[in-house]
């Protein structure tokens, strides 16, 4: 997605503690290693809940009060992590892994007020693809000949992990990987 001088590549997400990000970075790191697959590792573990969006520098200047009011309608949630899964059925688009997130009320709320939120003060348009949450471990450079082999890893390993949601955190691209520029603490 190229971005014009005067405008800025951002993201919504929310991030595990620590411990899961070093974790799903492990994973990551497999499958760069093992599989090729190196894109995932532009950014730190997440749960994408407003997809990359332009804004010019001038409108980047509200995003820090955006997601406050954002986050001030939202309370600290638990998440659970599940096991490993990816998108598509068929061949063609078999090429994206991810840890599975279970998708409840909570994540359902966070995401569609974060995205209200979002829309009526900035006007970013919501994503019409429906809410998949999911933390990539190989993204789409992930060569479709190899996903067979990589998802027959992935697919066998044990991974449950529950993590608190406290903040909504806002990530700019750098024009070589996704870096945390700020965070909006839940309930405040």
């Amino acid at each position: 997605m190229p971005v014009p001088a005067n405008q800025a590549l951002f993201f919504v997400a929310l991030l595990p503690d620590e411990r899961i990000q070093q974790e799903v970075t492990e994973f990551k790191q497999i499958a760069a290693e093992q599989f090729s697959s190196r894109h995932a590792l532009k950014s730190p573990p997440h749960i994408t809940i407003i997809p990359p969006f332009k804004l010019s520098n001038e409108e980047a200047t509200t995003l820090p009060e955006t997601m406050s009011v954002a986050a001030s309608r939202l309370a600290p949630f638990p998440v659970q992590l599940q096991g490993f899964d990816h998108f598509g059925r068929s061949a063609a688009r078999n090429r994206v892994i991810f840890v599975d997130v279970v998708i409840d009320e909570a994540l359902r709320r966070c995401q569609r007020v974060t995205a209200e939120v979002f829309y009526q003060q900035l006007n970013v348009q919501p994503d019409d693809r429906p809410f998949h949450a999911h933390m990539t471990v190989a993204f789409k450079d992930l060569q479709r000949q190899v996903f067979r082999d990589a998802w027959a890893y992935f697919s066998q390993l044990p991974y449950e992990r529950e993590f608190t949601v406290n903040a909504l955190t806002l990530l700019k691209h750098n024009g070589q990987r996704w870096e945390v520029i700020f965070n909006a603490e839940l309930g405040g």
